[in-house]
């Protein structure tokens, strides 16, 4: 059996930056489970056509760790994971992980003071755990009847099949998220015939990205304050346009930008009522395409403003009783966000598990630690989320406050710490208090910022600044602890 200070599950920029942060104050006895053969989690796992980020380049990056060398305005995911894997090896991370194990369960002992974990590599233990699978982790397919049965392709954007040559072929694409308006443009000018099924309306704004001249690229890499003053102009405008996710009235404002593409890029007056959104713009995940409105427009192109009842054979069947007759499925329905796998994996002293506290409500202090899961920390949990914000940003708020409480308790000896209970439902009813006044909440829409019992589960209600204020302070008096005399081994 294994055992270390520290384990670490998954190799994404959460776990990558856990790794980094914890030997950056010289803990280097942890482990990093990784489920995959390879480093960058949902830029491994995303390989769709057209797949990129919607954060531009700049702010897409640890701070400490700047890639001067972007190619466009939005980097495309090959490009993000070399990033990530780049700055994996520079920092001395690879040497940590474990590749092809997968957590099954983790358990707290109270008596040991220790997580036990079961992995597909045999048991580990440590005294304590970090969660960093992320929610862009497992995809969510929808419970269609007849699925089962369909003979043809069917795949998730997730889980892109490379081998399945979709070129003259007809095509259903299910959900018009952030990936379909990146992949929709990309497939249809090969397939003979793709049929989107809609079941909402998005608001998709003009994207500003383009490739970047050799000219600059060089001044980016070797001109600090360029670079600086670029990366401070985007952040300006990211920060801007969240404080039109805290004043709904602003985002009305900007509606017409996402109207004028529309009504410049369809000309159907029909097909564009079919895209039209009727709630504010915000209150769904923001996208950007420059591509997916035209691709919609293509004569073998036919939008379904309608979600997918039930499949028959190979004919996809519509709530609004359309029919098509297809080769292949492709969905574009997002993860399971707020119902993540791993909260049911993880279980506290009374075997009680993540999903049984949460009751279908994810709720956690500061979107990282949890009431009854003493030594756990959860990254990019619950709460955290933001229109407008690098996850990066969020990533290394939680880091500076994880990292600091881990090292906290080796150097004072504690043997356990956990999050106050009064603490941690003070915070959320205080999140819950300020998300009515948000677009997210007040949009007039549905989302998957929304759990099963109908609360925003997902949303950070305030600006970013206040986030990296609050989540990256640790303060060990909202913490209950026990101290152990035992020796605490070196780092």
């Amino acid at each position: 059996m294994d055992e270390y200070r520290v384990v670490v599950i998954g190799a994404g920029i959460s776990g990558i930056g856990a790794a980094i942060a914890l030997r950056r104050r010289g803990i280097t006895d942890f482990v990093v489970l990784e489920k995959a053969g390879t480093l960058g989690g949902t830029w491994r796992a995303n390989t769709y056509p057209g797949c990129a980020c919607d954060v531009p380049s700049l702010l897409y990056s640890y701070s400490f760790a700047r890639n001067r060398d972007w190619s466009r305005i939005f980097a495309g995911q090959n490009e993000i994971r070399d990033y990530i894997e780049h700055t994996a090896d520079a920092r001395g991370v690879r040497s940590h992980v474990r590749f092809g194990i997968e957590m099954l369960r983790a358990d707290w002992d109270p008596i040991d003071a220790r997580w036990t974990l079961e992995t597909t590599g045999g048991t580990v233990r440590a005294r304590f755990l970090v969660a960093a699978a992320g929610p862009w982790n497992e995809p969510l397919v929808p419970d269609i009847p007849g699925l089962s049965q369909f003979p043809g392709e069917v795949f998730h954007s997730a889980r892109w099949n490379h081998d399945y040559d979709l070129r003259g072929k007809r095509v259903a694409v299910v959900g018009t998220g952030a990936s379909a308006v990146q992949f929709v443009p990309e497939i249809a000018p090969d397939v003979a015939r793709m049929h989107l099924y809609q079941r909402t309306a998005q608001w998709v704004l003009p994207k500003p990205d383009r490739r970047l001249s050799g000219f600059e690229r060089r001044l980016l890499a070797r001109v600090p304050g360029a670079r600086r003053l670029v990366e401070a102009t985007e952040y300006a405008l990211m920060e801007a346009l969240g404080l039109g996710f805290r004043h709904p009235w602003l985002m009305r404002q900007l509606q017409w930008i996402g109207r004028a593409q529309l009504r410049a890029q369809v000309r159907d007056p029909r097909l564009r009522r079919a895209l039209t959104p009727d709630y504010t713009l915000g209150c769904k995940r923001l996208l950007m395409s420059n591509t997916y409105y035209p691709a919609l427009t293509r004569p073998h192109v036919e939008v379904h403003p309608s979600a997918v009842r039930e499949i028959r054979g190979s004919t996809v069947i519509a709530q609004d009783g359309s029919e098509a007759e297809v080769d292949a499925v492709v969905f574009g329905t997002g993860f399971h966000i707020l119902d993540m796998p791993i909260a049911g994996r993880m279980f506290d002293g009374q075997v009680r598990s993540l999903d049984e506290h949460w009751q279908g409500s994810p709720q956690a202090y500061l979107g990282s630690s949890v009431a009854g899961f003493p030594n756990a920390f959860v990254l990019l949990g619950p709460s955290l989320g933001t229109g407008h914000t690098s996850a990066f940003l969020i990533l290394e708020a939680q880091l500076e406050h994880v990292a600091t409480a881990i090292d906290t308790a080796v150097r004072r000896g504690w043997r356990t710490l956990e999050v106050r209970r009064d603490v941690q439902d003070a915070f959320n009813d205080e999140v819950q208090a300020a998300l009515p006044g948000t677009v997210y909440n007040s949009g007039g829409c549905r989302s998957y910022f929304f759990d099963v019992n109908g609360r925003n589960s997902f949303n950070w209600p305030w600006s970013s600044a206040a986030l990296r204020r609050r989540v990256s302070a640790f303060d060990p008096g909202v913490y209950a602890v026990t101290r152990d005399d035992e020796p605490v081994p070196a780092g």
